[in-house]
């Protein structure tokens, strides 16, 4: 495979990604003015209960079976190894580069979680689409495991992203919150946008007894868990997609329920199908937004030229560097199979620019938003050069 055509195949997801950035810019701005704040917001909720959930379950119960799940158990652990170096790396940088509080969880999650969604679903099918494929497999079932990596990556990341960076962002972004109103059903942040107290920390409700009221042990139980169950923490620990995720993962494993979905000849195949339909309309909603947002912080962000560089050098320097040192480790300890496509795939992993998700919290939140756009921006303009190296290396590595 000549250099050139390398070229094309891992600029073509990067360039993608970078028009519809720009049509988000575009339909931002006030000649169009149809994603403006309101409709960034309403868009964001779309994401979160139905595109996010029924790309997640889709995903999962497509891929994952008890026979896949024992052949690909270190893909899944792969990813999360990637999210803890660096979310390492992150803290580092927030260390040494002090950016406004409330933009520390922004920060790490840019460093810790890659958008291994439509990234993965370009790049592996079009490699293995190639005459000279590289990896000696048929171009079908190249094609097909490269999209059952692709989709068990995506799955594992979501569920990553949602159930833990999701929390760290809350977190932080409360720091930039201005007021509130008078009955705390709304409140007002820095950027001028409204968002729901739904995603603000609220604790566990407490039972109260009367201390001359006698009540069995069996009745407390039963109070507490049905408290627990009602409690609106509860339902912020399992979002949407998390819940998506348990049901495609119970579909997937449970071989009667799988047939009964998965397949063409599935009796239930339309309802598949249809959720299938719906999730996909996930990706691009999110780049929209963040697109959108780009035309803020172009007026200027709050995040430093030095927090940018930083992102940067971990997500195209540093990280892709240690993941050789892992999966050359997982060889070592013959942890995976030395098929050469699944290895290419553990690599790549490390050198994917930062997930699309993390933007559609930050609009949630109404915190970041426009230095989330910015970081994306300057990390799709680098991936250009820095994606094509490492395709190249870790081809040659592995080969």
């Amino acid at each position: 495979m000549d250099i050139f055509r390398l070229f094309i195949i891992s600029l073509m997801p990067v360039l993608k990604v970078l028009l519809v950035l720009i049509a988000g810019l575009i339909l931002a701005t006030q000649r169009f003015d149809l994603l403006g704040c309101d409709a960034r917001r309403h868009l964001n909720k779309m994401v979160f209960y139905v595109f996010y959930p029924a790309l997640i379950g889709c995903s999962l119960a497509d891929t994952m079976t008890l026979e896949g799940l024992a052949d690909l158990w270190f893909l899944p652990v792969n990813v999360l190894i990637t999210c803890v170096i660096g979310s390492i790396l992150g803290w580092i940088l927030v260390i040494v580069t002090k950016p406004p509080r409330h933009l520390w969880g922004l920060v790490i999650s840019c460093t810790s979680a890659a958008n291994l969604g439509n990234m993965l679903l370009i790049i592996l099918p079009a490699l293995c689409k190639e005459k000279n494929n590289p990896f000696g497999e048929v171009a079908s079932t190249c094609s097909a495991n490269g999209k059952a990596y692709a989709s068990l990556s995506l799955a594992i990341q979501i569920i990553y992203i949602w159930s833990v960076l999701y929390f760290l962002l809350r977190m932080y972004a409360n720091n930039e919150v201005k007021e509130s109103n008078s009955n705390n059903s709304i409140i007002v942040a820095a950027n001028g946008c409204t968002r729901d107290v739904l995603h603000d920390p609220v604790g566990l409700p407490q039972i109260q007894n009367d201390e001359n009221q006698k009540v069995s042990t069996t009745v407390k139980f039963k109070q507490l868990f049905m408290k627990i169950m009602r409690s609106e923490s509860l339902r912020k620990i399992f979002a949407p997609a998390t819940i998506a995720a348990i049901v495609g993962f119970l579909i997937g494993i449970a071989t009667p329920i799988r047939k009964t979905f998965i397949g063409d000849s599935a009796p239930l195949h339309v309802i598949y199908s249809a959720a299938e339909l719906i999730g996909n309309a996930g990706i691009p909603s999110v780049t929209l937004i963040v697109g959108a947002n780009i035309l803020k912080g172009l007026s200027g962000s709050g995040v430093r030229p030095s927090v940018i560089i930083g992102i940067l050098i971990i997500r195209n320097i540093f990280l892709p560097v240690s993941g050789i040192g892992v999966i050359k480790a997982a060889k070592h300890l013959s942890l995976v199979d030395e098929n050469s496509f699944y290895l290419f795939t553990l690599l790549i992993q490390y050198a994917i620019p930062p997930a699309m998700n993390i933007g559609t919290i930050s609009q949630m939140l109404g915190s970041g938003e426009s230095e989330f756009s910015m970081i994306m921006l300057w990390n799709y303009i680098l991936a250009i050069f820095t994606l094509t190296f490492w395709i190249g290396f870790y081809m040659w590595l592995v080969i």
